[in-house]
């Protein structure tokens, strides 16, 4: 048995940048060539793509954790290395994209709400350069190379909610499934008995030279705002539809009981969904006893403001007036109130420092991308290495800015994972 998976926590790692290489030309009748260490490549970003072929996202099911190409070192002769290849991971169209962190819900990194539409959740590490990138006039052989950038790692959440035009929506074997097998090329599992629909279904319906995305939704039950049966692994995927159509099974022994039960439910979840537009749909008219209370059904549902439809999903009597009405009801929310595109609004955010520098329990901690990366990458473990960094940290302020902190000779201090010693 398959449940629905439509949230998901994974982790990202980028990789790494290469390492640069500490080199010198040598060749003959060249007693004396210069620095020729290469760059390494940049490692490989992770992406996310929306893939409209998904619906679900039983892909992570077996894979939590997934880790992008790292870039490779330098070599002599200025040979750069090769950089590493994206890592890229299919979702569906739908996918909200959350970073984890300290609130429950997490910051929102982006909503996959268009086919083909990509994000990087995490960056590969920069190469490290070369010692041909130090040379100058003045220091003509350098020793020095950096090693190559950290790439990104992170957690994140990916949140499923399905787009579709239509959703269908009933309690557990009103005959959705076997609505949606008659009307499109989807062939969801259908059988007598109830929750045989675990995950969404998507298929398109074509009407003449028009077409819509119909989803059939896994069976709601009583109670499932609070997140009983399938609950509310059910209820997100209906607020990203534009109508719904309530299924009613005839041979129950009040389907007019059961509309309430579905709208009480879903006014409960959301006021969104109660304002939906609504198409309310008598299935099993087939059946002798159905047709037998239609007029009485017809009455009750109508004293409720509803316009019913019956049909036989089954033998399709009725299909056809019902698809005409849907796309009339869509065509009417498109004139009266069309479904905008997110447009991204651009907010610059306040400039923020370069770096910081904070005292706590005897320990300076340096943070910034420039420092840091520069402690990082260069390395402390020869005499001129430390001799560049503190050339290029003095260039960019962070000396004078230990100095206004009270550091002192002996004291420690932190560059994201490099901890040394203060000298003067």
């Amino acid at each position: 048995m398959t449940w629905l998976l439509d949230r998901v926590e994974v982790e990202v790692q980028a990789g790494d940048g290469g390492n640069g290489v500490v080199s010198f030309r040598r060749e003959k009748y060249v007693p004396r060539g210069g620095p020729d260490g290469g760059d390494g490549g940049r490692g490989g970003s992770v992406v996310l793509v929306a893939n409209p072929a998904l619906t679900t996202l039983a892909g992570f099911r077996r894979r939590r954790r997934y880790r992008a190409e790292g870039g490779r070192h330098g070599e002599g002769g200025k040979r750069h290395g090769r950089s590493g290849e994206d890592l890229v991971i299919p979702v569906p169209v739908g996918t909200i994209v959350r970073r984890v962190g300290t609130n429950a819900s997490g910051e929102v990194v982006a909503d996959l709400t268009v086919a083909g539409q990509r994000v990087v959740v995490a960056r590969g590490g920069k190469g490290g350069r070369g010692n041909a990138r130090f040379a100058t006039s003045t220091h003509q052989a350098p020793r020095i190379a950096e090693r190559g950038q950290r790439g990104e790692q992170t957690r994140l959440i990916l949140d499923l909610k399905l787009l579709s035009d239509v959703g269908i929506v009933g309690l557990p074997n009103a005959g959705k499934s076997t609505l949606l097998r008659a009307v499109s090329a989807a062939r969801p599992k259908v059988a007598d008995y109830p929750f045989t629909t675990l995950e969404p279904v998507l298929g398109v319906v074509e009407v003449g030279y028009e077409s819509f995305v119909l989803a059939d939704l896994p069976g709601i039950i009583e109670g499932a705002h609070e997140g009983a049966g399938l609950g509310h692994q059910f209820l997100r995927h209906v607020e990203r539809t534009r109508v719904l159509v309530h299924l009613l099974d005839g041979s129950r022994p009040d389907p007019v009981a059961d509309l309430e039960t579905l709208n009480r439910e879903l006014a409960w979840y959301s006021e969104e969904l109660e304002r939906k537009r609504q198409q309310v749909v008598v299935n099993k008219l087939d059946l002798p006893e159905v047709g037998a209370r239609l007029a009485e059904l017809d009455a009750g549902l109508r004293t409720l403001g509803h316009d019913p439809l019956f049909i036989s999903a089954a033998t399709g009597e009725g299909v056809p007036d019902l698809l005409r009405r849907l796309l009339d009801l869509l065509s009417a929310i498109e004139v009266s109130a069309p479904l905008a595109a997110e447009v991204p609004v651009l907010r610059p955010r306040a400039r923020q420092p370069r770096f910081t520098v904070t005292k706590g329990d005897g320990l300076f901690m340096v943070e910034g991308e420039g420092p840091v990366s520069l402690v990082e990458m260069m390395g402390l473990e020869s005499e001129e290495a430390r001799l560049e960094v503190r050339r290029r940290l003095t260039r960019m302020g962070v000396v004078s800015a230990l100095r206004r902190a009270g550091i002192r000779p002996g004291d420690r201090v932190r560059f994201g994972t490099v901890e040394m010693e203060w000298q003067e």
